[in-house]
C-alpha cells in the first residue's frame, strides 16, 4: 500500500524586530492611494506543496526540516506549517 499524501502550507514571515522595506513600500503606496489608516504592513511568502509520508507526524517533521534547510532563514524569519491529508 502506498503512503498517504499530505498538502503542506508554509507561511514564512520576517521577525517583528526585522526591518521590512517591502512592507514599508506597500504602506507608503497605500497611503498615497488614500488609505492613511494603514499603520503597519509586513510582507511574507507562502509555499504550498504535496508530499508523501507514513503519517502526518512524519510529514510535519520533514516539512519542518525543509523550512530550516531552505524555505526560511531562522535568523530573521519565523514560519508556520499547516498540514492536511489529501483524500
Amino acid at each position: 500500500m502506498s503512503q498517504p499524501t499530505f498538502r503542506a502550507r508554509v507561511d514564512v514571515r520576517l521577525d517583528a524586530n526585522v526591518n521590512d522595506p517591502q512592507g514599508n513600500a506597500v504602506r507608503t503606496g497605500l497611503h498615497s492611494l488614500g488609505h492613511e489608516d494603514v499603520r503597519d504592513v509586513r510582507i511574507g511568502k507562502m509555499v504550498e506543496f504535496t508530499l508523501q509520508a507514513a503519517d502526518e507526524t512524519a510529514a510535519r517533521e520533514r516539512v519542518d526540516r525543509m523550512c530550516h534547510e531552505l524555505l526560511a532563514n531562522p535568523t530573521i524569519e519565523s514560519f508556520q506549517i499547516e498540514m492536511a491529508e489529501e483524500a
